[in-house]
């Protein structure tokens, strides 16, 4: 009985329980929402549309704003957006090359890096790893990568040539990016690649290059660290080198990074190339024996220059000076001046083959005219005018030949000063030479109205005018071009297109070739000048040499010495002027024994480059014995 009672039990209570599920899901089915007091009150209708109205209002301007920024001010909402990060980048030009007559390269450009410096990265990168040292007691790595960092900054420091102080000058309250030292060589900024220093980047400038240096650096000139011309042929042709930049646009992040190149906008166009008639080998070997001749003789300088009498090309502007010159002017003058062509001096001696010129086209005189030059004294006005010694009666060849002032000076007496100054303007003398090449000297030839008779005398010897090394090597053409005197140039001539160039006629051919004559005998045994005399080659010339104008007179013991001629004599081909410039106390001083030697070396060295054949039998001269100079006088 028992069992059966705790069955009954169990059923009755899974009973209940079923029950009390089924009452309670039919409750809930039963719950009415409408009628809850919240959902049951009306709503407003005004309060739905004022929603709506509000939703609809905010897609309208949602949509208003839209069109504003995409279609209405969508350009300049673009052209800001670019400002920020879109960058037009100029593609510099390459300058163009500067050439000798052969096409070896006087000037170049070569792309170097420069150096920059985003400072917010590079300073961001400094604090961090300054704030790191403070705490090195918390973090003994942080101290070690700051340590690294400033031995870094210093080695940056170093390696552009700066001490670590002057870096953080350069960099304290700048912003942005900063050029830090330009045109590094590539060793140098592969070492500062290799740093890693963050922020520390490069951008590609041309930089200029000279490859034949100071020896001709007074022609091509140099310069500014932009590219622009200062002087000589930099300046001259400074537009045609110049060249047009380029540009390409570029996107950059919020750093200044380049991220994306969009693309070239405008293609550089490089400079123009210009081919000049220097002949780069007869420039160096001019210069060479320049320098030689300065420190031998203790000089402060010289100058040389070598003309194609065919084409009135001038090959070879060499200027020299000592380092003792360039301490009495200071550093400027070491700079580029072309003294050849920007400096002016008395020519001397040098004129009177021109007075002799004169003398024959007026007649009666001849080359074998007799003047009596004793006692190799003669006083014009008062002033007497003298020999370095007595030659008693010479024929106008050996006036030149001996270099007489007194013979000279009776020559020039017995014309009218008109006549002389006209033969003086004629070679081009008180004239700014017409050569593209800036300073060049005019020199000085006053009117000959303004002559008195002692510096009519004077100047037919050289004193009294003045002249550019330049114009005295033009004036001398006229004896190479049997009369007629060239224009010169400085850009390269073809001949074998257009011939030997057009002269304008000074005097006859006749004269000129019995001056020519005259400078052989000057240059030979006898003469002033036996060491101007060329292996294989003929040569004439003449000598000078002046005392050196200082203050209102003249200074004592100082002097210019020349030396101007012309080979191979029967056909000249070049004319050669060398000036040495105040040769130093214990040398002679005379233009025979200073300049005349670098003549010779010139002539020798470039008739050969430019393949004149040799017109004397080299083996006699080589056995031939020395001879002595005849003094010249001053």
């Amino acid at each position: 009985m028992s069992s059966r009672n705790t069955g009954d039990t169990g059923n009755t209570g899974n009973t209940n329980s079923v029950r009390n599920a089924r009452i309670a899901r039919n409750s809930v089915r039963s719950v009415n929402y409408a009628t809850s007091p919240l959902l049951a009150s009306k709503t407003p209708p005004w309060r739905s549309r004022l929603v709506v109205g509000l939703v609809a209002v905010s897609f309208t301007v949602l949509l208003g704003r839209a069109v504003h920024l995409q279609i209405i001010h969508s350009d300049f909402y673009q052209a800001e957006g670019e400002k920020r990060f879109v960058h037009k980048e100029p593609l510099p030009a390459s300058r163009g090359r500067i050439l000798d007559r052969n096409g070896l390269a006087l000037a170049t450009s070569v792309a170097l890096p420069s150096v920059q410096v985003d400072t917010k990265l590079f300073n961001a990168n400094a604090n961090v790893n300054a704030n790191a040292s403070v705490n090195a007691s918390v973090n003994a790595n942080a101290n070690a990568n700051a340590t690294a960092n400033l031995s870094q900054r210093k080695a940056l420091a170093r390696l552009l040539g700066m001490t670590s102080k002057e870096l953080d000058d350069r960099l304290e309250g700048m912003s942005g990016t900063v050029t830090l030292r330009r045109h590094l060589e590539e060793p140098v900024w592969a070492e500062i690649k290799a740093l890693g220093l963050k922020g520390v980047q490069e951008v590609r400038e041309f930089k200029r290059r000279y490859p034949e240096g100071e020896a001709a650096a007074h022609v091509v000139g140099f310069t500014d660290p932009d590219g622009s011309g200062l002087s000589g042929m930099e300046l001259v042709y400074n537009d045609e080198l110049l060249g047009q930049a380029g540009q390409r646009t570029v996107v950059r992040d919020r750093l200044g990074r380049v991220v994306e190149d969009v693309g070239v906008q405008a293609s550089p166009v490089q400079g123009q190339d210009i081919l000049l008639s220097i002949d780069s080998k007869v420039q160096f070997f001019a210069w060479q024996r320049l320098r030689d001749a300065v420190r031998h003789h203790r000089a402060l300088g010289g100058s040389a220059v070598v003309l194609d009498v065919q084409t009135g090309e001038v090959l070879a502007l060499a200027n020299y000076r000592s380092a003792e010159a360039n301490d009495r002017v200071g550093k400027a003058s070491k700079s580029l001046r072309n003294s050849a062509l920007t400096d002016i001096f008395e020519p001397g001696s040098t004129m009177k083959p021109f007075t002799a010129a004169l003398a024959l086209e007026r007649g009666p005189w001849t080359p074998a005219t007799r003047i009596d030059t004793a006692p190799g004294r003669i006083v014009i006005a008062g002033a007497p005018i003298t020999d370095s010694h007595p030659h008693g009666t010479l024929t106008v060849a050996q006036v030149i030949q001996k270099s007489s002032n007194v013979g000279t000076v009776k020559m020039a007496m017995q014309m009218p000063a008109r006549e002389m100054w006209e033969m003086y303007t004629a070679i081009g003398l008180g004239q700014r030479p017409r050569i593209d090449f800036p300073g060049a000297a005019a020199g000085r030839l006053r009117p000959y109205k303004t002559w008195r008779p002692v510096e009519q005398a004077t100047m037919s010897y050289g004193y009294g005018l003045s002249a550019s090394l330049l114009q005295l090597a033009r004036a001398y053409t006229v004896f190479a071009r049997d009369g007629e005197l060239i224009p010169l140039t400085l850009q390269r001539h073809d001949f074998s297109t257009h011939g030997p160039v057009a002269g304008q006629r000074v005097m006859s051919a006749k004269t000129a070739q019995q001056v020519r004559d005259m400078l052989h005998l000057a240059a030979g045994p006898g003469g002033t000048a036996p060491k101007a005399q060329a292996l294989g080659y003929s040569v004439g010339g003449k000598t000078g040499t002046a005392r050196k104008h200082e203050g209102r007179g003249y200074a004592t013991g100082k002097y210019h010495a020349f030396f101007v001629g012309l080979a191979p004599v029967a056909q000249p081909r070049i004319v050669v002027a060398v000036m040495v410039d105040e040769p130093g106390k214990g040398s002679s001083y005379f233009g025979g024994d200073v300049a005349a030697p670098v003549f010779s070396q010139i002539v020798q060295q470039t008739l050969r480059m430019m393949n004149v054949a040799p017109d004397l039998d080299v083996k006699a001269q080589i056995n031939a014995k020395p001879v002595v100079a005849e003094q010249e006088s001053i």
